[in-house]
């Protein structure tokens, strides 16, 4: 018979699994990257806000300390044409498994602009020229952001037409494009963003002088398989349509990737899910927690079928794009969401009655994220109805 795993279970495996119990944090912020296999990046708040909930003794200093000083995190592009924040190791997998594809039709489309927009006439040609010169200049800055690179290759100043006709037409400088593309590559890396661990305006690094090392090859099957399986082992059981969605494979490349696997079929109450070998068992009821979760934490968005955790609250804490915002968690359901006032208090909404425990604990999160932001207010760079009534 299909073994069945129920809902409660899957709440269970959920706390322990992305340490969000208050007896089961991480001591470090690698542990966290880890398990939740890699953390969002497109909003730089997101890296710290995430680990801090997960983290025993979070600190701004823990988390850029690794990033930037150590190293043993790396921002890279991964599932869905997203910024992820992972463990060294793992950046190979993201690499292979999900952003070499995306390189390839990038550098297509790049070339075919420069065609197009009578740049060059070889456009392949001139593409490989600069991004030799470019590399070679990053290389001797040791980290620079595009306008220093730009004086160094000039050619990185002209601009490219996008939108045609479109409304939102407009110009955008090859230097962008073409530091995309070397990073898609996996020849050059975000360091240390200018400003403050808000900023999103990194330098760029070559990433071999970055981390000591060049990406390494791996087959894109293997590099597919190894990071399906560390999905499993961090979110299953999910479902077919949840690890395809995650990974933004293709049918036959989510099938295959579960056939390496050996993964087992479970019975869920959504349908088929899947597990690892061996991680059929139950899981023991953990201690009462409660989360506040940050926009676009992987935890909410480490699934594409929610509404075990999310329950009819989703259509309120997501924008339209898909992007989920600020949530509150209590023992691993989704039961209202949370906002900054420009003091920088936090407040809350709640979408359903918290038990005296839970609300005790809500207390003590609120208290404990207020004392690490220390007044700092944090907006999300992708807003919700709910969350903008707060801040409001």
């Amino acid at each position: 018979m299909t073994p069945t795993i129920s809902t409660a279970e899957r709440r269970h495996r959920l706390a322990l699994r992305h340490h969000l119990t208050p007896i089961g944090r991480a001591q470090r912020v690698e542990e966290v990257a880890e398990a939740q296999v890699g953390l969002h990046s497109s909003d730089p708040a997101t890296v710290y806000l995430s680990a801090w909930a997960r983290m025993a003794e979070p600190s701004i200093d823990a988390v850029a300390n690794s990033l930037y000083t150590a190293r043993t995190l790396v921002r890279v592009l991964g599932m869905r044409r997203t910024m992820f924040v992972v463990p060294t190791d793992l950046a190979p997998l993201l690499h292979h498994g999900c952003s070499a594809p995306l390189a390839k039709r990038e550098r297509t489309k790049l070339v075919k602009m420069l065609e197009d927009q009578d740049v060059a006439q070889n456009g392949d040609g001139w593409l490989d020229d600069v991004q030799q010169r470019t590399l070679a200049a990053l290389t001797q800055r040791g980290q620079a952001v595009a306008r220093e690179l730009s004086t160094d290759v000039p050619a990185l100043k002209q601009k490219l037409r996008f939108g045609g006709e479109a409304m939102w037409a407009g110009e955008m400088g090859i230097s962008t494009r073409v530091l995309f593309l070397l990073a898609t590559e996996g020849k050059i890396v975000r360091a240390r963003p200018r400003g403050s661990w808000l900023s999103s305006q990194y330098r760029w690094a070559p990433m071999e002088a970055w981390l000591g090392r060049a990406m390494p090859d791996i087959d894109p099957s293997d590099a597919r398989t190894d990071l399906a399986g560390r999905w499993l082992a961090g979110y299953g059981p999910g479902t077919f349509n949840d690890l395809k969605w995650w990974t933004g494979w293709t049918v036959r490349q989510t099938r295959e990737a579960l056939v390496a696997n050996r993964a087992v079929e479970v019975a869920l109450d959504e349908g088929t899910g899947w597990v690892l070998t061996g991680d059929v068992g139950g899981t023991a009821a953990p201690e009462s927690w409660v989360a506040l979760l940050p926009g676009l934490d992987p935890t909410p968005m480490g699934w594409k079928e929610r509404d075990w955790y999310f329950g009819s609250h989703a259509a309120r804490l997501f924008d339209r794009n898909g992007n989920a915002g600020p949530t509150l968690w209590a023992d691993g359901r989704v039961v209202g969401g949370w906002g900054q006032r420009p003091t920088g208090e936090i407040v809350t909404a709640l979408f359903e009655p918290l038990s005296s425990t839970h609300d005790a604990l809500l207390h003590e999160e609120v208290s404990r994220l207020e004392g690490i932001l220390d007044g700092t207010v944090v907006t999300p760079r992708f807003r919700t109805p709910v969350e903008k009534e707060l801040a409001g």
